[in-house]
């Protein structure tokens, strides 16, 4: 599985390069670029349908995650006081599901042909995506959505969106420190 750090984009230059070596180092930079902008603009699956990343048009997810923020809300309600409390100091953690985007790789690569077919390659043995909060724009985006104007009502609880690859990709959040964080 190539590892491709989203904040170090020096670093999948490294990986491609030690696992094609014959590859020119002009390819090599094209291919780690790629693989990068796969990642960080990486689509949005939800209830089947698929979004691909654009910060002026989330409208469309927002009003699809809509239903779930709501039901979190929902949850609240009927509890004593004491019990909201602790529940609104915890943070309810929503899945953002990825699948790294071919069409962002392809506007780096251009016309070269050999070497999207080396991308598309390497994404369907599995890439593992490391990154830090501000690095994948689905997540981010949607976690600076104000969900108390969208849901129509105070949101009694934070809500933070976790990026998970589909197969053969996974993703890993970096630490501030850049290691691993542990789960």
């Amino acid at each position: 599985m190539t590892s491709c750090n989203l904040t170090k984009p020096e670093s999948t230059f490294d990986s491609i390069r030690k696992t094609y070596k014959d590859l020119k180092p002009t390819d090599v930079a094209l291919v780690a670029t790629a693989l990068v902008q796969a990642g960080k603009f990486a689509d949005c699956v939800y209830d089947g349908q698929v979004y691909a990343w654009n910060p002026n048009q989330h409208e469309a997810l927002t009003r699809a995650y809509q239903k779930e923020v709501e039901q979190v809300q929902q949850a609240e309600t009927g509890l004593t006081k004491a019990k909201a409390k602790v529940m609104a100091e915890e943070t309810v953690t929503l899945t953002c599901q990825l699948r790294p985007s071919m069409a962002a790789a392809e506007r780096i690569l251009g016309r070269r042909k050999d070497l999207i077919t080396m991308v598309s390659d390497i994404l369907s043995e599995g890439v593992e995506f490391l990154y830090s909060p501000t690095d994948l724009g689905w997540p981010w985006t949607l976690e600076r959505v104000n969900w108390s104007t969208v849901s129509g009502g105070e949101l009694m609880r934070r809500i933070k969106f976790q990026a998970e690859f589909e197969e053969p990709c996974a993703a890993v959040e970096l630490a501030q420190s850049g290691k691993r964080k542990k789960r």
